[in-house]
């Protein structure tokens, strides 16, 4: 599974090293099924591609897709929403700033993870993913993504996502 990387030639360096980066993530990772980094006001600037796999076969198929129903931006709004709770929730507890929420179900995980000003990093896993690699390698993801995400660069990427659709 590869990440989207629409016309990554016309792409500043910041945006294909991002793209690398999440590309990285989801080949190196076992049990990654997807991955969406979502703005802090739910637009989608990257995501690896379950869209692929969903044309090959029909959803509850054996090779159904591993993803999300329908696609990466369904994603990017399940994990946008799941933030916008966890960081109410932690509002009305005086819990401080949510790092990260993990949602546990019988056919797989999703974990969320605050990347800078407000932006997520989501991840959809497989039941039987070792959560605490996917946690480990989504942390070093943050940690190398988190600075360069500017305004200038988030724009970027949606219009580039923009474009791809």
């Amino acid at each position: 599974m590869n990440a989207q990387a629409p016309t990554a030639y016309g792409l500043s360096s910041e945006a294909r090293n991002l793209h690398w980066l999440l590309t990285n993530l989801v080949d190196e990772v076992p049990g990654i099924r997807s991955v969406a980094v979502v703005s802090s006001d739910g637009l989608l600037l990257l995501s690896s591609d379950p869209g692929a796999a969903a044309a090959a076969s029909p959803a509850g198929q054996p090779g159904a897709p591993a993803g999300p129903r329908g696609s990466s931006a369904d994603l990017a709004t399940i994990v946008s929403g799941l933030g916008s709770l966890t960081t109410g929730a932690a509002r009305l507890m005086d819990g401080g700033t949510v790092k990260q929420t993990m949602v546990a179900m019988e056919e797989g995980s999703l974990f969320v993870m605050a990347v800078s000003d407000g932006s997520l990093l989501g991840v959809h896993a497989a039941p039987d993913c070792d959560m605490s690699v996917i946690a480990y390698h989504m942390a070093l993801f943050v940690g190398r993504a988190g600075h360069v995400l500017t305004p200038e660069l988030r724009s970027e990427l949606r219009k580039s996502m923009e474009s791809a659709q």
